[in-house]
């Protein structure tokens, strides 16, 4: 069992906030982190991740989710899976925040989410090939095709 370790940090993503309740690591793959999603807030570009599948489970609001070609309003019980390598995308244009669980396998280092957030919140425009770096770097990848979210 795992020992306490006190509050979990927010990693602030513009207006996005993540918070990690588990990192993958010793004895386990998944890892899984709290979203919250305002409304309008800016969220990140179609994507990909070739190795890590993910899983998206809504605990308030309304978060309109897109996998592959098919895009769903989630409400609060309701989950969409990401397999490997399918694009994805997310966003909020409701009118109340959006707080969900994502639980990917394996886990996503949060460092990546710390890089994001020094590239996102660095004032005007976020550097798209910086991004795309970025996300290359811990097996994410833009998809220009992919439907928003």
């Amino acid at each position: 069992m795992a020992a306490s370790r006190g509050p979990a940090e927010t990693i602030r993503i513009g207006q996005i906030e993540i918070r990690y309740l588990q990192e993958a690591g010793d004895a386990h793959e998944i890892g899984c982190f709290e979203m919250v999603v305002p409304p309008g807030a800016g969220v990140p570009p179609p994507h990909s991740h070739a190795a890590n599948e993910e899983l998206v489970y809504v605990l308030d609001g309304t978060l309109r989710y897109t996998v592959g070609g098919e895009t769903r309003d989630l409400r609060p019980g309701d989950v969409m899976g990401t397999p490997k390598g399918v694009p994805h995308a997310f966003g909020n244009p409701h009118a109340v925040v959006a707080r969900v669980l994502v639980m990917n396998s394996p886990g996503i280092d949060p460092q990546y989410f710390r890089d994001v957030a020094a590239i996102a919140n660095a004032g005007g425009p976020p550097d798209r090939a910086r991004l795309a770096s970025t996300m290359q770097r811990y097996g994410l990848t833009l998809v220009a095709s992919a439907p928003a979210a």
